[in-house]
């Protein structure tokens, strides 16, 4: 038999296949997994040219994925000034006096609705800040912002427009824009006037960023964009120029009013690839964020908001998925609310039993009783990221709560009740949303915050299968991937504790011992 390239001894492996659920040594060839056992077992693949890695009593587990990122448009999303330790008025102002002018802008991102105290996010508010410079301040729901009144200049923005998609330009009652914009393409105006980092600045905190993903465990990433179409061509120059850390799935958007010629586009780029990304699967928005009073409801929320899908005709959005089913494409869509959940289900179920793939949902951060057993009935897979749990309060003070109201907020992030009603479960974090540490995302399933504290926690081992097997069933790739077996590909992550057994807390902060991404080490072990 040829040598192995890598074998790695000394550890318990926890394979996640039923086959073999436990071992002590695996070796590695040509990016797959050859051979998994006892040490005796994988003896035989050592050869003059074969590294060989004592792991030192390490867990070792498949290798972790996070099921929804952004770790591309989070490079632009997170240019500027971190806001993401800001809690109110004042320590929002002082940070824009002290931020950096990027290109004469401040720019900033990760800003917290509940900064502003419960009143309404308006220019004013900031604008002794800034020194007569333009602003463009993300919120840290990515769904919305704040621009300053020389931004709205700049921008042309004197009042209110119509767009095809669901999106605000908030005015007064003078009909005067008050800076907030709300959802994507009222976003977009300000946002494509600001900044952005060069090519090769990007290319290189992006190399940055992956790299740091993989040293808290992570070897790939569910991607839910495609940026504005150019990041094929980025991840290309970085794999001419190296290698990335982490293996990359992207989707990108299909926006409301795609028409068909639309729709035939993103059928073309399935398949694209690169030797560590794919493009793989479509992401669509059945509404936006429940803070910005976008997220599609039932009943209205306390500000009268909400009752209205992303898409104007959520009919359409249906017709789209369909169409995409039938082309064979996987489709991710973001439903926060539980009417938008709602439609997202029944659009599925009416796929039909033989309907060729299996599509997902994200976020679901409230979701009725009535609704946790299709999931599993239907084939849709639950994708949700315990981490934005943290910009919620468990005595429903926070701008989430308020608007859904007590009974809403306390069906918030139902982790382990959709597990329980037997729906797979995929794990992110939506980095630039939530940090994209693997283990705060880990550790927040075990210990849930803010509204979800009331819930039921997911096990050590429920957690771990929703960044490993679980997410390999979201991208369709259980068959080489998810698990450790013979022929599966070489995704492995070792940690200095046994993430099935250990608290949260130590899980939080446990020092990753080693991660390996299609065989190639990414963190640890030179």
């Amino acid at each position: 038999m040829p040598a192995a390239d890598t074998v790695l001894t000394g550890a318990r492996v926890r394979t996640l296949d039923p086959a073999r659920p436990e071992a002590g040594a695996v070796a590695l060839a040509g990016g797959l997994v050859v051979a998994v056992g006892h040490e005796s077992d994988v003896r035989d693949w050592r050869g003059p040219g074969t590294r060989v890695i004592d792991l030192g009593g390490a867990t070792l587990t498949p290798g972790l994925t996070d099921a929804h990122s952004h770790p591309v448009w989070g490079i632009e999303m997170s240019t500027g000034a971190d806001l993401t330790a800001v809690r109110d008025l004042d320590q929002l102002r002082a940070a824009l006096r002290a931020a950096p002018r990027t290109g004469g802008w401040v720019l900033g991102w990760g800003l917290d609705h509940n900064a502003f105290g419960g009143r309404p996010v308006h220019r004013d508010l900031i604008e002794d800040s800034l020194g007569g410079a333009p602003a463009f301040l993300r919120l840290y729901d990515g769904h919305s912002a704040l621009a300053s009144g020389p931004a709205l200049a700049a921008a042309g923005i004197t009042g209110a427009r119509a767009f095809a998609q669901r999106s605000e330009i908030v005015c007064d009652a003078d009909g005067a824009p008050t800076g907030h914009l709300v959802e994507h393409a009222a976003m977009a105006l300000v946002g494509a006037l600001a900044p952005t980092p060069p090519p090769a600045e990007r290319r290189a905190r992006l190399v940055e960023l992956l790299s740091a993903m993989a040293a808290t465990g992570l070897t790939g990433a569910h991607v839910m964009d495609l940026g504005d179409g150019d990041v094929p061509a980025l991840l290309s120059t970085v794999e001419y120029e190296g290698h990335l850390p982490l293996r990359l799935r992207l989707a990108p958007w299909c926006m409301p009013g795609a028409d068909e010629d639309t729709l035939a586009e993103l059928i073309g780029l399935q398949g694209q690839r690169g030797r560590h990304w794919q493009v793989g699967g479509v992401k669509l928005f059945m509404d936006g964020s429940v803070e910005g009073g976008t997220a599609w409801l039932q009943h209205a929320d306390c500000h009268g908001q909400g009752t209205e899908a992303f898409w104007p005709d959520p009919e359409a959005y249906s017709r789209a998925v369909r169409l995409l089913d039938a082309a064979g494409v996987r489709t991710a869509t973001h439903a926060i609310g539980d009417a938008a959940v709602r439609h997202v289900l029944d659009t599925v179920a009416s796929l039909g039993p033989r309907a060729r793939m299996r599509h997902r949902i994200e976020h679901i951060e409230t979701v009725p009783d009535d609704q946790l057993a299709r999931f599993a009935e239907i084939g849709v897979i639950a994708s949700m990221q315990p981490p934005h749990t943290a910009y919620t309060r468990a005595d429903h003070t926070d701008e989430w709560s308020k608007r859904l109201g007590d009974a809403r907020a306390g069906r918030a992030w139902r982790c382990r009740d959709l597990r329980d009603a037997g729906a797979v479960l995929a794990l992110g974090s939506d980095w630039p949303i939530a940090h994209h540490d693997a283990r705060q995302v880990l550790a927040t399933a075990l210990r849930p915050r803010g509204a979800a504290s009331g819930g039921r926690a997911l096990t050590g081992l429920m957690a771990l299968e929703g960044m490993t097997s679980h997410a390999a069933l979201a991208a369709g790739e259980e068959a080489v991937a998810g698990r450790i077996a013979p022929g599966l590909r070489a995704d492995l992550t070792a940690f200095t504790v046994d993430p099935v057994t250990a608290g949260p807390d130590e899980l939080a902060q446990a020092p990753v011992r080693l991660t390996v991404s299609g065989g190639r080490i990414t963190h640890g072990e030179p």
